[in-house]
């Protein structure tokens, strides 16, 4: 029996840093130690013991490791280290400006070249604005053709 308890050991630990490198960004470290773990463990297995116990050993761990992989996840989704803050309207937490839909319809002038991004000049004020997809020059008359969450769609008036 005692020629059982040091892979064992091994396989237990191996599996514990495999749920550890969920938790503690090690950029593989974690990872590389999980490996050398299980895989003494399963040297052990096949040396000391038995090719019978090394196969049995191998195929807990193909099963068990994924789901200690999940199990991990599934922790880290509920762990303090987590971000459990919804971001919520009742919070206050806009996404968009209250006043953008007020610019539809709108006429203004470009201000640089909208490729299809740029800037423009709407009621006098200064705005982020984007076209369709069409290349529009500056300082071409555009008008405000939609309002899409934060963007302002905006089309050159032909004269």
């Amino acid at each position: 029996m005692s020629e059982y308890l040091l892979p064992i050991v091994f396989q237990i630990l191996g599996a514990l840093v495999v749920v550890a490198e969920v938790f503690i960004p090690s950029m593989g470290m974690l990872s590389a130690i999980a490996l050398g773990l299980v895989g003494y463990s399963l040297y052990l297995a096949y040396t000391d013991i038995s090719p019978t116990v090394f196969f049995v050993f191998l195929g807990i761990d193909i099963f068990l490791l994924p789901v200690f992989l999940v199990a991990g996840l599934k922790l880290l989704s509920v762990s303090p280290l987590s971000l459990n803050k919804k971001l919520s309207a009742e919070d206050g937490v806009v996404s968009q400006a209250a006043d953008m839909a007020a610019h539809l319809g709108k006429k203004g002038h470009s201000l640089t070249a909208l490729r299809p991004s740029g800037t423009a000049m709407i009621d006098g004020r200064r705005l982020d604005v984007v076209t369709d997809g069409d290349f529009v020059e500056a300082k071409v008359p555009v008008e405000v053709t939609g309002v899409t969450g934060n963007q302002i769609i905006v089309s050159r008036i032909e004269e």
